[in-house]
């Protein structure tokens, strides 16, 4: 444990924010996975209103700085490739 008081306060810091992005990265999956059950099943009306609840967390998660927003674009362009490739 740190003796100096800056380096126990960056290290309880640090255990906050990385529970705020476990929470935030959790909650981005767990729409990823909606959107890949829509698509698995076959509901193409489903699987868009997945896609945008997804897209919105996703966008969410990049303004609070969990992802960086190219992982973000790219995320979502393969999701809507995915969901307009259904048939």
């Amino acid at each position: 444990m740190a003796n100096i008081k800056s380096a126990k306060k960056r290290i309880l810091v640090a255990e906050s924010r990385t529970e705020r992005n476990k929470a935030i990265k959790s909650r981005v999956k767990t729409f990823v996975k909606k959107v890949d059950a829509a698509i698995a099943s076959g509901d193409k009306a489903q699987a868009k209103e997945a896609l945008k609840a997804a897209a919105i967390e996703l966008t969410k998660a990049s303004s609070k700085g969990v992802y960086h927003k190219n992982t973000v674009s790219r995320k979502i362009s393969r999701l809507s490739k995915a969901v307009d490739a259904m048939a």
